[in-house]
């Protein structure tokens, strides 16, 4: 999971640097193609990574990544209109959302903790975003549907690590959503791209692939409802990050809030914690 922080960190750095030339289609298109033409690559070199690529499970993964699809357009287009801190603090209600999803879908259990999880993040938004006493910007809105989104893909996520690779997994990911995105991008658009992109190419691109890859790996070996929390750092690093970088003042209510749902999400940490070890 450090590893999807640092990632993930990196990617929204990419959307927001190439956003000023780029079109959002445009750069979802190359994160696509670079995922596609990378795990080929490495398929090349090791055959048995995508070894298990068949369409046994295709309705599953085209389930699972048209609603990505519709979530990472989102989160991207939320990059450019909120504050980097305010972005990823929304989206850490994903894991509230996933505790609910995983009892009908994955089967798991609504403990008191994981209901204590619910309980927290959703005061932890209303904090953030101040309805009554601030104006609720529809870019926040936004991204609370993009964090619901989201967890619907992580629930298929992890259906899909019972019976596939990860590689093969990230493939279908890439394959599926770049057509989606080409149709959506301008013609001819990386003719706009020079050397000087190459920075936050490497962000969005790399930095998106190795972020699923390490998200889904801690799928496949840990509970939804864990796994998701891990990488709650990423609020305090991104809010430095847009301080330094875009000027981005350092909202209290956005720290008060996001201290709110990490509160919640500790707290079921430690109780699953407890759970397994009894």
């Amino acid at each position: 999971m450090a590893g999807a922080l640092v990632s993930f960190s990196a990617a929204a750095l990419g959307v927001r640097a190439l956003s000023r030339t780029l079109g959002l289609f445009d750069i979802l298109a190359l994160r696509s193609a670079t995922g596609v033409a990378v795990l080929l690559f490495v398929a090349a070199a090791r055959p048995a990574l995508l070894a298990d690529l068949d369409a046994k499970r295709l309705p599953l993964h085209l389930f699972r990544n048209i609603i990505h699809f519709a979530a990472t357009y989102g989160w991207a287009l939320a990059l450019t209109l909120l504050p980097l801190a305010t972005v990823f603090a929304l989206e850490f209600t994903m894991p509230v959302w996933v505790a609910l999803l995983a009892i009908p879908i994955l089967g798991e259990r609504m403990t008191p903790s994981r209901a204590a999880c619910v309980v927290f993040g959703f005061a932890g938004v209303l904090v953030i975003l101040r309805p009554g006493l601030a104006i609720l910007q529809p870019a926040a809105l936004l991204m609370l549907g993009v964090a619901a989104a989201f967890a619907v893909s992580v629930i298929a996520t992890k259906a899909l690590t019972a019976t596939q690779s990860t590689c093969a997994i990230l493939f279908w990911m890439n394959l599926i959503q770049l057509p989606l995105n080409w149709l959506g991008s301008a013609p001819a658009f990386w003719t706009k791209v020079g050397p000087e992109h190459a920075l936050p190419l490497a962000g969005i691109c790399l930095g998106g692939l190795s972020a699923h890859l390490c998200l889904t790996n801690a799928y496949r070996h840990g509970d939804a409802t864990m796994v998701v929390p891990l990488d709650f750092l990423r609020i305090p690093l991104i809010a430095l990050i847009g301080w330094r970088l875009y000027d981005e003042p350092l909202d209290p209510f956005v720290f008060l809030g996001s201290a709110l749902i990490i509160a919640g999400i500790l707290w079921n940490l430690r109780a699953e914690a407890r759970t397994r070890r009894a």
